[in-house]
């Protein structure tokens, strides 16, 4: 239903007590009022996606991070100017957050809020990161404002969160409705929620607004943590999610205050409906300011107190520091432009305090950077791009859980929106250290380790539902995020092929994976219930929790294998790719005849970040020879939304007159990354016959520093077999040519603790297939 000016008149007039029968012609008494009262002047400030950042970063810093008590000193002076202020938010105060209030369980945050001065916030999606009954129980208890949730539909029928609350300026009324994305449910953990509904936001909104118009709410403003994808107005206008809120909402809403997406904007969006009644104001602020405290929205507006009609309007974005001296390069200073509030300044001092001592110790070092994906600016995260930090973490958690008690993991998955931070360490020197503090910071969620088994169809289900689907089947605001996987654990797409066949092949060191094989997988909590849309995780069989916290996980980790005052080396990066997209022709023929020519396109060879080692062209080889090197191009992506294409090479090689007839593999290397990808191809003509047996012996430990050595015997038909193998580990391949149907090869270079898993490949002749079987070592302290 819309509303007209009319009837928001209309409502106020029966708040005032004026009789039924005056309400015939209310226009008759509207006017002359609205000419004789003074208007008054409303002051809204907005803030969201604080995520606890309580420290500033001043006078030196990279961004606008001013820090609680400038925040706190702003909202007091711009207060102090007009007693007629209201300082609310829309979402994601806590949760996700640095780790002076991460470690303290967000009590300083809300204790700097509270100090700030805020009284009203709609629920974001990290508000419910320790589950509904938290957000409803010890932070409500503890904030001094008022958490609304229009669109939530309560478990068990509680009531808990408001839907909406009106700020009583004497002569006018400012009405705050509060709403969550609806993507809540992939956004956290699903058991943290049960029983809780998440409806429409416009249908919500709307609703509310008609109940507040009705109890004489003059002003009416939506707080939704949902926002634009982009800072232009047609990113707030289009038919996004967000879009349909600010073209949904009814007349009767008079701003909208947004967050989420972590963008600065300040739309002032025209209201046909507004137009129409010739309004004074004809345009809806729609504004969000961006994250972090950065910034503060400040919308005023000039209230007539006896219609309720708002006679004008401005707004803008408030930068709480602006940048001074060095403001092009890496070493710039900021300027607050508000003082720090004494008494919030004191909370935040207490908890950084606290929270050093608890922080300091080091846990290990480091060889260099583990990092996020990156857009091409080299500092915004891009949650859809391969990782180095995320492939750590998948490693870290499938190593904590490969014991039998723990489950026997063989792979791991790890979600990018729980790696909060990159892990970078601190140099000292020559030594690269992370502290407690800085692990904290990467994983600050407290989630635990589920274990489960997955069929091979569940994992590739998985790996599909990386290309984003809500369950009503709508598209999220990040279309695409990419796993984390575990060593050994490789896999190839298709990026153009239909939903659910995108997956090409996955492998498990060097063996494919069985679509009817049930494996032991190994997630966080709040993966293995469905989060982030992977709903396929939900299918797990033998589920059970270990018990194993994954910040823990990375502590115990660094402890076993980057303890240099333990003997061990810098943990070292671990540059290969697990996922690489390889793209054939429409029309690619099935099978290929000797001379022909084999063409195809390879996508997502490349990590993103500055500081990631790259290769600079792919090679391709069948067998032992060399068919061509192609350059990558890995220029990273410009903008979001983020996808893993980066590091793309056109392929075009000739097939050999002697090669082999039957299935065969195009093995494509990378020599800086030892990143190695097998693309399979048919050769016309009769496959070889005889199938080989081969025996692989090896070594169950070996101590760190020494040389391992790996035999392989092939036998076919009886005989020694003849040919070539193919040793791989760590990213490494070696090629030897069996003698008497044996050959061996030393493995040197083994600093990294821990399981090295080897795969050795026959790579067969012109009679014998070929065959494959891998072997773990164990690299242990001397």
């Amino acid at each position: 239903m819309l509303f007209s000016s009319r009837s928001r008149v209309t409502s106020r007039l029966l708040t005032a007590g004026v009789g039924i029968g005056m309400l015939a012609t209310p226009l008759a008494f509207v006017a002359p009022a609205a000419q004789a009262a003074d208007p008054v002047n409303i002051t809204i400030l907005g803030t969201n996606d604080f995520h606890g950042r309580l420290e500033t970063n001043l006078p030196s810093n990279s961004n606008a991070e001013a820090g609680a008590a400038v925040l706190a000193g702003a909202v007091k002076q711009i207060r102090n100017a007009n007693a007629n202020t209201v300082f609310a938010a829309a979402g994601d105060l806590i949760g996700a957050s640095t780790f002076d209030s991460f470690i303290q369980n967000d009590i300083p945050t809300i204790d700097a809020l509270n100090e700030a001065g805020l009284e009203v916030s709609a629920v974001g999606n990290h508000e419910f990161d320790q589950g509904y009954a938290d957000l409803a129980g010890r932070v409500q208890d503890r904030a001094e404002w008022r958490y609304l949730a229009a669109n939530v539909e309560e478990p068990g029928g509680a009531d808990d969160l408001a839907e909406t609350w009106i700020r009583d300026f004497g002569r006018v009324d400012v009405g705050f409705i509060g709403a969550v994305t609806e993507d809540l449910p992939s956004l956290v953990t699903p058991a943290g929620i049960a029983g809780l509904t998440v409806t429409d936001v416009v249908d919500a909104t709307n609703e509310a607004a008609d109940s507040l118009e009705s109890r004489g709410a003059d002003v009416i403003v939506l707080l939704v943590h949902e926002g634009a994808a982009g800072t232009s107005i047609v990113d707030a206008t289009n038919d996004s999610a967000f879009g349909k809120i600010v073209n949904g909402v009814d007349s009767n809403v008079d701003a909208i205050i947004s967050g989420h997406t972590h963008l600065a904007y300040n739309h002032s969006v025209p209201v046909p409906e507004w137009v129409a009644e010739g309004r004074a104001v004809t345009e809806r602020p729609v504004v969000s300011a961006g994250q972090y405290g950065s910034n503060l929205n400040q919308i005023n507006f000039s209230v007539d107190p006896t219609t309720g009609e708002v006679l004008a309007k401005t707004q803008e974005i408030v930068a709480l520091e602006d940048c001074i001296a060095g403001c092009s390069g890496s070493a710039q200073t900021w300027e607050a432009n508000f003082p720090a509030d004494p008494a919030t300044k004191a909370i935040v001092d207490d908890a950084v305090a606290q929270a050093n001592v608890l922080g300091s110790v080091p846990l290990g070092e480091i060889e260099e950077p583990f990092t996020r994906g990156k857009l091409a600016n080299g500092t915004t995260e891009n949650r859809g791009a391969e990782s180095t930090l995320g492939n750590l973490v998948a490693e870290i958690q499938q190593w904590a859980t490969e014991s039998p008690e723990a489950g026997g993991a063989q792979i791991a998955f790890m979600n990018p929106g729980g790696l909060r931070a990159d892990l970078a360490g601190t140099l000292t020197g020559d030594d690269r250290i992370v502290s407690y503090r800085q692990a904290a910071t990467v994983q600050s969620f407290a989630n635990t380790l589920v274990n489960m088994r997955l069929t091979g169809a569940d994992i590739k289900e998985v790996l599909e539902q990386q290309w984003q689907t809500n369950p009503g089947g709508t598209a999220p605001s990040r279309p695409f995020l990419k796993l984390g996987t575990s060593e050994g654990f490789e896999y190839t797409y298709d990026p153009n092929a239909a939903e659910g066949s995108r997956i090409t092949s996955m492998s498990l060191h060097g063996q494919a994976i069985n679509p009817a094989t049930a494996y032991s997988v190994t997630v966080n909590s709040f993966l293995g219930t469905g989060g982030d849309n992977f709903r396929a995780f939900s299918k797990g069989t033998n589920k059970r929790d270990t018990g194993k916290v994954d910040l823990q996980t990375m502590v115990d980790y660094l402890a076993e294998f980057a303890n240099t005052g333990e003997g061990d080396a810098p943990l070292p990066v671990d540059f290969t790719q697990r996922a690489v997209g390889v793209l054939f022709p429409v029309g690619a023929p099935a099978v290929y005849d000797a001379g022909d020519t084999v063409a195809f396109d390879v996508s997502s060879w490349s990590f993103t970040a500055p500081t990631d080692v790259k290769d600079t062209e792919v090679v391709v080889s069948l067998g032992d020879a060399e068919l061509g090197s192609f350059p990558l191009d890995n220029a990273a992506q410009a903008a979001l939304p983020g996808f893993d294409e980066v590091g793309k090479a056109s392929v075009s090689v000739t097939l050999p007159a002697s090669v082999t007839p039957g299935p065969a593999e195009l093995v494509l290397t990378g020599a800086a990354t030892g990143t190695s990808v097998s693309v399979p191809i048919v050769v016309a003509g009769e496959p070889a016959t005889v199938k080989p047996t081969m025996t692989v012996k090896a070594p169950a430990q070996v101590k760190r520093f020494k040389v391992a050595t790996v035999k392989a015997i092939v036998k076919a038909a009886g005989a020694p077999a003849t040919g070539k193998v193919k040793f791989t580990w760590r990213g490494k391949s070696v090629v030897k040519t069996l003698v008497g149907g044996v050959v061996s090869v030393k493995l040197g270079g083994l600093t990294k603790l821990g399981p090295v898993k080897v795969t050795v490949t026959y790579l067969g002749n012109s009679t014998t297939s070929s065959v494959t079987k891998t072997v773990t070592i164990r690299v242990v302290r001397p």
